[in-house]
């Protein structure tokens, strides 16, 4: 991190989360604020689920949530970037305040509720920034609140914005959106995953789907959703979203209500990954996030069981420089223990977790 970093990141505490996550994003709409550019090394450069990436440390959805600065975190230094959730309708989202800084637990606490501006206009954006892209963008996709059928919803975001972005995540993992989560029980999972796969079709180019799961499942749960996910043939799973526990934290937001976020949900998302990486006998291509703040951490998640990790909260504490070191660092651990490319160690560690 330099020092403009810090004084930039100090800064930013000061005022509500909230508003400095827009603060932000209105920096980098502005063009003023450092990016890395492409980071890439031989041992990086990889495939996952057909898309070429220049290393395997991407962004979660959650920071664009309206696909408003697209194009410069495409240069942030990102081997894939998703943006997101979107739901086909504009919602407000829940009554601020909703995001809360847990700065003595390097976490965050949301229960920001999908607030996005719709589908109508997260496309118009992608429709400006659809030419040829130096990173995959993927989209995760949302369910209005009021919807009288949430399935439906996200079938319908993506027959609107899937012709504009590499990917699709179907979140039904987000804790602050009420039922949300019963979308993850077998039957409804299984509904809602063939009505997506089946709009896939008719796009006209073959889009990866993902499937975003909770870290609060339980194990036979979490065996439902591996075996609906090989059997319906999704592309990938995302593990994982936030999670409802609250364990060891020691700030004084901790009791609030929300999905929680950042270095406390590492070791539980890690073992769901591990697990999940056993379930599936490492033939589907899983990304591993939650907790994920240095080039150790993304190592352990891909030893777990990810091909390739996501971060998000992290930033907030360690500002953008933090990819190009996770990146890098990453590589450095790849040759300290002879690994040819990262796809080398992908499960190597996993026994560790389970």
């Amino acid at each position: 991190m330099n020092l403009i970093e810090k004084i930039a990141l100090k800064a930013l505490h000061q005022v509500d989360p909230e508003r400095a996550h827009m603060l932000a994003l209105t920096a980098m709409k502005m063009g003023v604020v450092p990016l890395s550019g492409l980071i890439s090394t031989d041992r990086l450069k990889t495939k996952f689920c057909g898309m070429e990436l220049t290393n395997p440390v991407g962004l979660a959805a959650g920071y664009d949530k309206n696909a408003q600065v697209v194009d410069a975190l495409t240069q942030a230094g990102f081997g894939f970037v998703e943006v997101g959730a979107v739901t086909p309708r504009a919602q407000p989202g829940n009554p601020k305040p909703r995001l809360f800084r847990l700065t003595e637990d390097q976490a965050v606490i949301n229960r920001y509720g999908f607030n996005n501006e719709g589908m109508e206009a997260a496309a118009a954006r992608l429709t400006r920034r659809s030419r040829r892209r130096p990173v995959p963008v993927g989209l995760n996709l949302g369910a209005n609140k009021d919807s009288e059928d949430r399935a439906a919803d996200f079938a319908k975001v993506l027959a609107t914005c899937g012709p504009l972005v590499d990917f699709a995540t179907v979140n039904v993992s987000s804790p602050n959106t009420e039922k949300l989560r019963d979308l993850q029980g077998a039957e409804a999972l299984r509904a809602l995953l063939t009505g997506v796969l089946e709009v896939r079709d008719t796009l006209g180019k073959y889009t990866p789907i993902f499937l975003k799961i909770a870290p609060d499942l339980s194990d036979q749960e979490l065996a439902e959703v591996a075996e609906v996910a090989m059997e319906v043939k999704i592309d990938a799973i995302i593990a994982t979203n936030t999670t409802l526990g609250r364990e060891g934290l020691k700030s004084a937001s901790m009791g609030e209500a929300g999905g929680l976020s950042g270095a406390p949900l590492f070791e539980k998302s890690t073992r769901v990954l591990a697990r999940l990486s056993q379930l599936t006998d490492g033939e589907m291509p899983l990304v591993g996030v939650g907790g994920i703040g240095s080039a150790d951490e993304a190592y352990q998640k891909i030893r777990a069981g990810a091909h390739v990790v996501q971060l998000y909260s992290a930033l907030a504490y360690k500002g953008l420089s933090l990819v190009e070191e996770i990146a890098l660092g990453l590589d450095d651990l790849l040759a300290r223990d002879g690994f040819a490319h990262v796809s080398d160690a992908v499960g190597t560690g996993r026994e560790e977790w389970l």
